[in-house]
């Protein structure tokens, strides 16, 4: 018995569902499950080596996913695709599939165990996964850090200059930025650091500026000030917990709601928070009790 965890990205979606996967992924191999994370992009797969997950299989989306998990084996899908249909299947061949939420009103259709963020009784689990690394303590940087996501395919940053002008930003590069973009980017910020770096300056960094949830979780459970930039709509469960955790959010590039906020007194509270909700020992505990 197996356990499969599919998690989508590409260009246009960032890494931060392969992310989550590796936190879980991780923690079950510790435990001596056998394990294999499933991949819509070979890119993802180099990155997740990185972040210990030591192998990866490519395949074309979420309806193929039976095509490498075998009856009775346990199935994690962490994807906003269409599955027309196959989950039916998924629930009925495989010993458990946790699926995780993509709306504040997504239930569970077939069967299948629920990861929420809002997650309070035993049909489901917590969403928010972040690595234990980001919780530990860090020297920090007087630092502000700005990392738009994995991927930048529209360039909304060269797009948003005026945002960056004389704001002393350093940038932390997407792993799925466009070879040369960096020409661009350097016009705009004094400092431009390697995807390579990224944990490393997510814990170190005082001060985050993101656009990606993900991030915004993981420099919160660092102890960072963090900044969320709302590109795409939140949902009211994400706006909910950025409000518990402290993430300030701005509306787009809004420069003036930038400087505002950096005015004013920055919230100091002990993220006691998201180590109640951030840790994932009760995910562990859940999946391996259905091996």
């Amino acid at each position: 018995m197996k356990v499969y965890y599919y998690a989508f990205t590409g260009h246009k979606y960032g890494l931060d569902r392969m992310k989550r996967s590796a936190v879980i992924l991780n923690k079950l191999r510790a435990n001596g499950t056998d394990t294999m994370l499933l991949l819509n992009d070979f890119r993802a797969g180099l990155v997740a080596r990185d972040l210990g997950v030591p192998e990866s299989i490519t395949i074309e989306g979420i309806q193929d996913i039976d095509a490498v998990a075998e009856v009775g084996d346990v199935v994690i899908i962490d994807s906003p695709e269409d599955d027309h249909g196959r989950l039916v299947k998924y629930c009925s061949d495989f010993k458990a599939v946790f699926r995780f939420a993509e709306s504040d009103e997504d239930q569970s259709i077939h069967g299948e165990i629920m990861m929420r963020l809002d997650c309070d009784d035993e049909n489901c689990l917590s969403s928010v996964i972040v690595d234990d690394i980001y919780f530990e303590k860090h020297e920090k940087v007087e630092r502000r850090l700005f990392f738009l996501n994995d991927s930048d395919a529209d360039k909304l940053i060269i797009n948003n200059a005026d945002f960056f002008k004389n704001s002393n930003m350093e940038l932390l590069l997407g792993n799925y930025f466009y070879v040369k973009y960096e020409n661009d980017l350097e016009k705009i910020f004094t400092t431009l650091h390697e995807p390579e770096e990224y944990t490393d300056l997510i814990c170190s960094s005082n001060h985050v500026i993101t656009a990606s949830v993900q991030t915004a979780l993981e420099a919160k459970a660092s102890g960072a000030r963090v900044t969320f930039l709302e590109l795409n709509k939140l949902t009211v469960k994400e706006q909910e917990l950025f409000k518990l955790l402290d993430v300030i959010i701005i509306i787009g590039f809004n420069k003036e709601s930038l400087e505002k906020n950096d005015k004013e007194k920055e919230l100091n509270k002990i993220f006691k928070e998201c180590v109640k909700i951030g840790r994932n020992d009760k995910i562990i505990t859940k999946i391996l009790a259905k091996l």
